[in-house]
């Protein structure tokens, strides 16, 4: 046991430290905002990235609605003298008690599943306790990543391609939000490969091969892996830049997976989500002002990861059709990028200080969200009490 009496640790966009009681707080709400239906199957799922944002999402939603079975992998913080440990740690221990509540037979492996040793001790796992695998859903995000074939570290840069970008930008680094401008200058051409090779598709074809030879891919055996697209207003800096080159590069490892190792023995989607506030997208420059602007035109017409979770599961188990663009990719952005919802973010947009004068409820509900990505400020915790911060990674 270790109480503990914490505040927040702010340093520019990013939030150092987390609380255990707002974390598993928005776990346990999620949840309650997920309608429950069995569906009479419990299919093995292997989700990679179960921890956070959408993977999170996507992982209460299926064992909610879908009684799945199997093996979430996150790479999370464990608690320091000096820290608590990761938001996705507590998340974890949260999203573990549900499914137990749930008896769902689903385990959870903290490890870099990046690494040789991840998979291999990700899919003993899987082996042993569970058989084959009916869906992989793809969810990491990660500013790093190290090539087990060749022990090459890539590191992931968010930059443009071609020319330097500068654009709005909000700056929440203090109670007042404000815009701020951005000048970025353009990634070189091993910054882009770099790039691809942490947030492309390369790792997502290793876990599927590595699937494959060890025969534990079901019957209809699908995959699925997260991409975005977004608005031409943030291309520049998104689908035009590094990152764009990397989700180009999953798709493109989408279609090949599709007519290589799938072929015949199953189906692999990209699936384009719409905006969310996560800690990757809270990162991107005017990813943040875009996204406050896009609350201000919608408010609650927003969708919430566990809204588009449910409308992925749907079409992925056939319970809906698939709605997959002229790219074979399974769309779940069409709210977001609505052209009449377009028109008027563009409006905003093109008088930023006007616009963020005129966007103060979605300004506020976008820090509000970035707060709780690490357990602050969620309603109904007592932030003036001492915290248990010790929490144990669930075991299986």
């Amino acid at each position: 046991m270790s109480l503990r009496h914490i505040d927040p640790k702010q340093r520019g966009f990013l939030i150092v430290n987390s609380h255990p009681t707002g974390s598993a707080t928005t776990v346990n709400r999620m949840w309650e905002q997920i309608p429950a239906r069995r569906d009479g199957h419990s299919p093995v799922v292997l989700l990679l990235g179960h921890s956070a944002g959408y993977g999170l999402a996507t992982l209460l939603t299926g064992l909610r609605q879908h009684g799945i079975r199997g093996v979430g992998v996150a790479y999370e913080a464990p608690e320091t003298e000096r820290r608590t440990a990761s938001a996705g740690w507590y998340r974890t221990a949260a999203a573990a008690r549900l499914a137990n509540e749930a008896a769902s037979d689903f385990v959870f492996v903290n490890t870099d599943a990046f690494s040789d040793k991840g998979k291999d001790e990700v899919l003993d796992l899987v082996e042993e306790r569970f058989g084959k695998v009916d869906y992989l859903i793809y969810s990491l995000a990660a500013p790093r990543r190290t090539d087990p074939a060749t022990g090459t570290v890539h590191h992931s840069v968010i930059k443009p391609l071609g020319q330097p970008y500068e654009a709005p930008a909000l700056d929440f680094s203090d109670d007042t939000p404000k815009v701020t401008s951005v000048r970025l200058e353009p990634a070189g051409a091993q910054e882009k490969q770099a790039t691809e090779q942490v947030m492309g598709g390369a790792d997502w074809q290793l876990w599927v091969e590595a699937l494959a030879e060890r025969d534990l891919l079901a019957d209809g055996f699908t995959t699925a892996a997260l991409t975005y697209i977004g608005s031409e207003l943030t291309a520049p800096i998104y689908r035009q830049g590094t990152i764009g080159a990397a989700k180009e590069h999953l798709e493109r490892t989408g279609r090949d997976l599709n007519t290589g190792v799938l072929a015949d023995r199953g189906r692999a989607f990209t699936v384009v989500a719409g905006a969310a506030v996560t800690q990757a997208s809270s990162a991107i420059p005017s990813i943040a002002l875009y996204t406050t602007f896009l609350r201000t035109v919608l408010g609650e017409g927003f969708r919430t990861t566990a809204q588009q979770a449910q409308d992925l599961w749907d079409q992925l188990t056939g319970a809906a059709p698939l709605v997959t663009d002229d790219e074979g990719r399974i769309r779940l952005d069409g709210w977001e990028l609505d052209p009449h919802v377009q028109d008027q973010v563009r409006e905003l947009w093109s008088d930023p200080q006007s616009g963020l004068a005129r966007s103060a409820a979605g300004a506020n509900w976008f820090i509000n969200q970035v707060r709780e990505l690490y357990g602050w400020g969620v309603e109904g915790v007592d932030y003036d009490q001492p915290a248990e911060t010790t929490v144990a990674w669930p075991q299986p």
